[in-house]
């Protein structure tokens, strides 16, 4: 039996080379980040060359026996297929569908110790980085795109019975090289929410509530209800009505998570004067209250008027911008001077003459096994600090998780069928459909580049087999939690500089 593994897996050699389901192989180059439980490298299909800073992708590595990336795996493999997402945007009229491009994925061994990959598309930061240079709020123009442009990835996502249910700014990338295209990362919370067709039962449970980023998750999940089409339009409200006012009135209240849903509650029952108090003067705050009304509206299994919610938003939103699938992120803010320009990774070098080319998506049909699936260890996390105070004009941090707790040990044959976050698994050719939805939580793909260095000859690194088979795999991984090991962020002294922020924790006692 494998020993279990916790915290971020141990640093690669930079130049291994690994070999997908699909039988490519991928150059590992040096770590650029993490995200939940992994590990990011810049990766290329270059093998015989070492990976070049301006790569297309990049690998996200995780151990074996950690649940996360399995969830987003299995996302990216039953609904975000590359001919699907092309398919449904052409019959949308869309130019641009905010997605992350999935390359492809494997098992691999190294130095005895088995791990999970996934290859992606590279993208650029995170709009959580941009909200704090323009100091904790947008203009109205750039949240209403925003929101138009969120609706069109939720609406795709919706369509093919998932849910994201982890909306927030540090999850929105922005394209590398166009930095006005922002994708909707991170699926490890995403939730299968219409199995076959077939819609979740509203069913209230305590144990499990007020799961998911605290300062936006929504009404329904702070009760334990499993996520829904109506609670991810919500959290967007609540993250649209954040970026425009620079605060929300439970800011202050975050540690008990309690009083968090009691504001919630009180913001939507006082609809549209709630959002029109809060934003005073700020423009938007009429279509953003028409929004909520609207979302207010809808029922647990009703299919939203995704159409109608993005007229709204529209409404306040320049002709020039409408329908271009950008954000607009280079006008200047009215009164503040000129807009700071947008970030890209440190260390970006110009684009070479010679690129290589992409390789071809994954084909559908290739789904990731269900016996593979971890049983993933959800526990309370730490409290954080002192809570801004409310009307506070400065960046929010990226969130406060909270996330239900459940018992690592092997699955009980008595579990209740309305344990919706168990990891009971769906694949459509096995006997059960309950999806695994683990707390993955990270920054999705974003990274600070690396500062080029000399290299020498280049070199092919040393090859590894991919593994075959999950006969052998035991599943219960140790998240990261009260209990986690100090320091376990710092297995790589690289990214004591590139991490990307961790969100402060609540307090289990609370």
């Amino acid at each position: 039996m494998a020993p279990k593994k916790k915290g971020l897996p141990n640093p690669l050699p930079d130049g291994l080379i690994v070999t997908d389901t699909e039988k490519k192989s991928w150059r590992l180059g040096k770590v650029i980040g993490s995200g939940g439980f992994g590990l990011i490298y810049l990766a290329s299909q270059a093998v015989d060359a070492p990976v070049r800073d301006d790569t297309h992708f990049v690998i996200k590595v995780e151990y074996h026996e950690n649940g996360p990336l399995f969830s987003e795996l299995k996302f990216y493999q039953r609904a975000a297929k590359p001919d699907n997402m092309l398919k449904w945007k052409n019959a949308k009229g869309l130019d641009f569908l905010g997605i992350p491009a999935y390359w492809g994925s494997g098992h691999f061994e190294h130095k005895g110790t088995r791990y999970r990959f996934m290859a992606m598309d590279r993208l650029g930061t995170d709009m959580q980085k941009v909200l704090e240079k323009w100091g904790g709020s947008f203009p109205k123009h750039t949240v209403l795109e925003l929101g138009c442009l969120l609706l069109d990835v939720l609406e795709y996502i919706h369509d093919n019975e998932y849910v994201h249910a982890d909306i927030k700014a540090a999850n929105l990338l922005l394209d590398v090289r166009q930095p006005g295209k922002v994708y909707l990362a991170d699926y490890g919370l995403a939730y299968r929410y219409n199995p076959e067709g077939v819609h979740k039962e509203y069913r209230e449970n305590p144990k499990k509530g007020h799961n998911g980023t605290i300062e936006y998750t929504s009404t329904d999940a702070h009760k334990g209800v499993a996520p829904s089409r109506r609670g991810d339009l919500e959290i967007l409200g609540y993250c649209l009505l954040h970026w425009l006012c620079g605060t929300l009135p439970w800011l202050p209240l975050l540690r008990d998570p309690t009083r968090v849903q009691e504001a919630k509650a009180k913001l939507m029952s006082n609809l549209p004067d709630s959002v029109t108090q809060l934003s005073g003067t700020a423009a938007g705050s009429a279509e953003l209250a028409r929004f909520m009304l609207r979302v207010k509206t809808l029922g647990y299994k009703d299919r939203p008027d995704y159409q109608a919610l993005k007229l709204i938003l529209s409404e306040g939103v320049p002709n020039a911008s409408r329908g271009q699938g950008l954000l607009d992120l280079h006008r200047a803010r009215p009164d503040k001077g000129p807009e700071p320009s947008v970030p890209k990774p440190a260390g970006q070098a110009k684009p070479p003459a010679r690129r290589t080319a992409k390789p071809k998506p994954v084909p559908s049909g290739h789904d990731v096994s269900d016996e593979d699936s971890p049983q993933p260890d959800l526990r309370r996390a730490k409290p954080p600090g002192k809570a801004c105070g409310q009307g506070s004009r400065q960046a929010r941090p990226a969130g406060k998780k909270i996330t239900t707790l459940k018992a690592a040990a092997e699955r009980s044959s008595k579990e209740e069928d309305d344990d919706y976050a168990s990891s009971e698994e769906e694949d459509d050719d096995d006997a059960s459909d309950e999806e695994e939805d683990g707390p993955a939580r990270g920054r999705g793909l974003a990274g600070k580049a690396p500062q080029k260095k000399k290299t020498g000859p280049a070199r092919r690194g040393p090859r590894v087999n991919a593994v075959e088979s999950d006969e052998d795999y035991d599943p219960g991984p140790e998240y990261r939690g009260p209990h986690a090991p100090r320091g376990a962020d710092r297995l790589c002294p690289a990214l004591e500089k590139v991490s990307l922020r961790r969100s402060p924790r609540l307090n289990p006692d609370h």
